[in-house]
């Protein structure tokens, strides 16, 4: 399918001739959005939901007069600082030769700012939950004029704690209103907010293609806890290793080992909720430039990172919740390329990576290394039979189906933002192709010094 066929606005298509086709995700969800329907859209990131909405509000609002100052026609409510940038980025080369306007309103900069743009009068307003409450409590903005409301990330919204932010939002909004939901995955809560808040809606749902998590060689090491960051350094010090997310489960922890990193000589940054905004945007452009060689993130601070070019994954603490694991791994082998994901395991890790690969339904290899500890299951352990050797080369490949497509779709056959696989099947994520047996044992390979 071509863009032509999706009838858009001759501008709008101009705007994305630049993009080969779009994703399943824009087939599926713009024809329903244009007729006015409301939808609820169940994707990954990665998948290219941002043109998804954006394109058919952008030609809705194209055909109707400007709202005036304060009273924006269009909210996108996002939970992150940086997707809701990323977002405006979005908007701002969509929205080329349209005479539309948007603004970005989030915390952690000045306010008075955005207040000046809201004064100004703006189509769109793209915010999170808490910013925007600050801005409706002084009056800075009317959504009495309010024609369409986006909740992207819904589920995020959920795990973040801003679903209470997120009602009283949705309770300053006209009834009358086109809504879409973007979310994926749809746990009870989530589900219950859309049948209050959405008319009679569209449900579509789309599964990323296997193929992109077939591209991740996924490995374990078995470490205990004093001795993850000299393993760390001792696996970067490999020259295949050259841009790397790694994955703390706290704000300290990521402190701690974008220092030890930098001490090393790795540049590196950290990246998470106490951060300021600026040091967030350098972090992330750094690392977007290659400047970085590693960024070591929290989830949550994590969500928005929207960045080709991840060689590896590394999880110094495994997730407490194993879809989160999904969602981390996703961050490589993104735009066609293959990716790696090594994951740091102790002794007391060991329940959550069982849940890991229960939920992924495969086993994943383990890898011996100069660190090994009382951590590793010893008793299951085979004896590698073969030459030492880096284990990105010989990694599992397979997994859960919520790895994430390119995020921009150039030069891959995709569309704006990513590709993906529609479904009618209740699930947004497919499993792997394997399942762990209680029976079985992880397949070991060793990983000794000096071999790169």
């Amino acid at each position: 399918m071509r863009f032509a066929e999706l009838s858009l606005h001759p501008t709008l298509l101009q705007n994305v001739a630049h993009f080969a086709a779009p994703t399943p995700i824009q087939q599926a969800a713009i024809p329903p959005v244009l007729a006015g329907r409301d939808v609820i859209a169940i994707a990954q990131t990665g998948t290219g939901k941002t043109a998804a909405f954006a394109l058919p509000l952008l030609q809705r609002l194209m055909a109707a007069p400007k709202a005036g100052p304060r009273s924006p026609r269009a909210l996108v409510l996002s939970p992150t600082r940086e997707l809701a940038a990323q977002i405006g980025e979005s908007l701002e080369g969509f929205e080329r030769d349209t005479r539309l306007t948007h603004e970005v309103i989030f915390g952690g900069v000045g306010e008075e700012r955005q207040k000046q743009a809201l004064r100004a009068g703006c189509d769109i307003v793209v915010a999170t939950p808490g910013r925007l409450l600050d801005l409706l409590g002084q009056r800075a903005v009317d959504f009495g004029k309010l024609e369409v409301f986006i909740l992207d990330e819904a589920d995020r919204m959920l795990d973040m704690g801003f679903l209470p932010d997120v009602k009283r939002v949705i309770a300053q909004l006209p009834v009358k209103r086109q809504t879409l939901l973007f979310s994926a995955t749809m746990p009870d809560d989530i589900t219950a907010l859309a049948a209050r808040i959405l008319q009679h809606p569209v449900r579509v749902e789309v599964t990323p293609p296997a193929t992109t998590v077939e591209r991740i060689a996924q490995s374990v090491f078995f470490v205990e806890q004093q001795q993850k960051r000299p393993l760390l350094l001792h696996l970067l010090s490999g020259a295949d290793v050259r841009r790397v997310l790694v994955f703390t489960r706290t704000k300290h922890g990521a402190n701690r080992v974008a220092e030890t990193l930098d001490k090393a000589g790795v540049a590196a940054a950290a990246i998470h909720g106490n951060k300021s905004q600026g040091a967030r945007e350098r972090a992330l452009d750094g690392f977007k430039t290659g400047k970085l060689r590693a960024l070591v993130a929290t989830d949550l601070a994590a969500r928005g990172i929207d960045v080709d070019g991840v060689s590896h994954v590394i999880q110094i603490d495994l997730p407490e919740v194993p879809e989160q694991y999904v969602h981390r791994i996703g961050r490589t082998a993104r735009a066609g390329r293959d990716g790696v994901a090594w994951a740091f395991c102790s002794s007391d890790d060991r329940p959550l990576l069982k849940d890991i690969e229960r939920t992924i339904r495969l086993k994943i290899d383990s890898v011996t290394h100069p660190f090994t500890g009382p951590g590793a299951p010893a008793q299951n352990w085979e004896t590698p039979g073969h030459e030492q050797q880096r284990p990105q080369q010989h990694g599992r490949r397979g997994g859960p189906g919520g790895g994430r497509g390119g995020s921009h779709g150039r030069g891959g056959g995709r569309g704006p933002d990513g590709g993906g696989r529609t479904s009618t099947s209740a699930s947004a994520g497919g499993r792997g192709p394997s399942s762990p047996s209680s029976s079985s044992s992880s397949r070991v390979r060793s990983f000794g010094p000096g071999r790169r």
